[in-house]
């Protein structure tokens, strides 16, 4: 019996050695490029006391075209998940010159891209767990990555190159689900949420247009809506082989049938699979005017 316990001891250390992670938050290195790219390490508020860090990229706009005297409004850009989870710890954030932090960036944006628990160098255990595929609690799925999402704006907006109270969410898939939840806390200093091609349990068992339970992902939308007041825009495209038109609007419609504030626009296919469309090369070209006019004055 005591050996037993050792043993169960000894399997509990390592499993917490193997999330151990240091914990020094701030900003790490020098800026470098033309976007003045630089990692800080955010602390995670989601821990009582904060005992882990979120691997964030910051890339800034051109110095030359917006001045750091004037801080800039912040845009989050929050990534989504992969079908594959052994693909979790090998993810990065999205590059200053992807198609979606570019926009931004020359608006005047400074794009913070924070990497969530569970993924990259992050690390640790993956908390957006929504159960069995056949048990979905889609819900409670998205619940952790709006902690994260809170934690970095918290942060972010303390930094000097940062307007806070300007502060735009914008999340792709899981990170657009994430986005969704986040809405639901109606967060200080946000004052918009984009959402692409949001939700969870696409392509179950490893099939194209399969959902683990669909009505759960709709009753999901629902329940953030309830509480949710912030403006969001969302945008789908015909060919998402994650979310078909029929799943997007089901869930906008049961979104904004609970109280949420919505804008729904569902494009026309893009490429071989839309659900990708956000950072498509020149995507930006057609959602960009969408989001535009949304952000427009806000």
């Amino acid at each position: 019996m005591i050996r037993l316990c050792m043993v169960l001891v000894l399997i509990v250390l390592a499993a917490q050695s193997s999330w151990a992670q240091p914990f020094e938050p701030g900003p790490k290195g020098t800026p470098e490029g033309p976007w003045r790219r630089q990692i800080h390490w955010i602390p995670s508020l989601a821990d009582k006391p904060p005992s882990w860090v979120l691997v964030t990229q910051i890339c800034r706009p051109a110095a030359d075209k917006f001045p750091d005297s004037k801080p800039a409004p912040l845009m989050l850009l929050n990534h989504g998940s992969p079908a594959n989870a052994g693909q979790r710890p090998a993810m990065k954030p999205y590059a200053c010159d992807s198609e979606s932090a570019a926009w931004f960036l020359a608006r005047g944006y400074v794009v913070a891209m924070p990497m969530r628990r569970g993924y990259g160098e992050t690390g640790g255990p993956w908390l957006e767990e929504y159960g069995r595929c056949n048990n979905p609690d889609f819900y409670r799925g998205g619940l952790p990555a709006a902690e994260d999402m809170d934690s970095a704006v918290r942060y972010l907006e303390k930094l000097p190159y940062v307007r806070p109270g300007r502060t735009v969410i914008v999340g792709q898939s899981a990170g657009g689900w994430g986005s969704l939840a986040y809405s639901s806390r109606n967060p200080r200093g946000v004052v918009a949420i984009v959402n692409f091609a949001g939700g969870r349990g696409g392509w179950a068992g490893n099939r194209p247009n399969t959902n683990c339970v669909p009505d759960r992902l709709v009753a999901g939308a629902g329940r953030y809506g309830e509480t949710a007041r912030l403006p969001t825009l969302w945008i789908y495209t015909e060919n998402d082989s994650f979310f078909a038109p029929e799943m997007s609007r089901a869930m906008h419609a049961r979104y904004t049938a609970a109280g949420g504030k919505s804008e729904f626009h569902l494009l026309p296919p893009w490429g071989k699979d839309g659900h990708g469309f956000m950072n498509g090369r020149g995507a930006a070209a057609i959602w960009g005017p969408l989001v535009e006019h949304f952000i427009a004055g806000r």
